[in-house]
């Protein structure tokens, strides 16, 4: 299974695919869209929206993995976050890939153990458990939620078999 995963963000977005083989976790290859506070804000979400899609574009990607919403104190970084979260979905739906999302406490739990843990801590899970030193911590961020798709995989296929 290679499932792509997502930390969403309008300045940066992380982003990583993830291949599970058994019980081996590999990252395939992981990066960050970077967009400009000075580029048009139409052209920002567009340019993420692109980048998502040459991303699943060159991985054969079974599933993916977005941080969902959270309470951010400032509400204009808020709010790009979720117009960039949007630009992202629809992207992943417009390749016609299965997203699951997932709050950052529960990415943090499937990676960590503690849904409180703090970016160094995800960063040196992620390296452990995919042998991957993330280039930055949204890619890692991306990894350890393409992490939790594929540990949470096996639960949401036993209920889909059971219905």
């Amino acid at each position: 299974m290679i499932v792509l995963g997502i930390d969403p963000g309008l300045a940066s977005t992380g982003w990583a695919v993830v291949e599970r083989a058994g019980s081996t976790l590999r990252v395939l290859d992981s990066g960050t869209l970077k967009t400009s506070p000075r580029t048009p804000h139409a052209e920002r979400l567009h340019a993420l929206f692109a980048g998502v899609c040459e991303v699943i574009a060159g991985h054969d990607v079974t599933g993916a993995a977005v941080e969902s919403w959270f309470i951010h104190p400032v509400s204009k970084a808020a709010m790009g976050m979720a117009e960039a979260r949007g630009a992202v979905l629809v992207a992943i739906a417009n390749a016609g890939v299965t997203v699951a999302e997932y709050p950052p406490t529960e990415i943090k739990l499937a990676v960590t153990g503690n849904g409180r843990a703090d970016k160094e801590q995800v960063r040196a899970m992620v390296a452990r458990l995919t042998r991957h030193d993330a280039p930055t911590d949204h890619a890692a961020d991306a990894i350890a939620a393409a992490v939790c798709f594929l540990h949470r995989e096996p639960l949401r296929a036993a209920i889909r078999k059971a219905q």
